[in-house]
């Protein structure tokens, strides 16, 4: 059995661009995609970014208990990680990166335990987190506006993980990230 990386964070805080830079970065990491009801974003690909499934393909897969973790985010937005999607990574002898939401982050380091590094990654400010948010362009104002709602209550979990990363810096970010998970897979 191989080793979980998790990353958390609110939406905008740059997980996304810390795990796909971990990615390169020749560690044995493969990234666990999830299963997910929502709609593609830009060049988003089904089997790449996410499994994009419809509502009803999701909740089949919830009573086949096919996920090891999984919520419902937004309304009608889910979110899951599959056994097997693990099963495959681990198959192929490599450690498992995740790249989740903050109570998927917390319930998978529950799941996996001592076998699992919990990371969040916290935005420097709110200010910050709203501007990265409107730049990516992707979103209704509404969408936005429910993102940071949420972020706040996000921030105040950061001490159910075993580490924080604050992104002022994304260099300084991905590098800490780097040092943290070879010190981590080499125990």
């Amino acid at each position: 059995m191989g080793k979980c990386i998790i990353f958390s964070a609110p939406s905008g805080a740059g997980k996304t661009t810390i795990v796909h830079h971990l990615l390169k970065q020749n560690l044995g990491l493969e990234f666990s995609i999830s299963a997910c009801t929502r709609k593609k974003r830009g060049q988003e690909e089904h089997g790449k970014d996410y499994y994009f499934l419809s509502i009803e393909e999701f909740q089949n897969k919830v009573k086949q208990d096919a996920f090891i973790e999984w919520e419902e985010v937004y309304t009608d937005h889910c979110y899951g990680t599959l056994k097997d999607e693990i099963k495959r990574i681990w198959d192929d002898g490599k450690h498992v990166i995740f790249d989740v939401d903050v109570v998927g982050g917390i319930n998978l380091k529950k799941y996996f335990g001592k076998d699992a590094l919990s990371i969040f990654v916290m935005p420097p400010s709110m200010t910050e987190l709203e501007k990265r948010l409107r730049g990516r362009g992707t979103d209704s104002e509404d969408r936005i506006l429910k993102r940071l709602q949420k972020a706040k209550q996000e921030l105040i979990t950061a001490d159910k993980f075993d580490k924080v990363i604050l992104n002022n810096d994304l260099e300084t970010a991905k590098s800490e990230a780097v040092n943290l998970i070879r010190n981590f897979i080499k125990k």
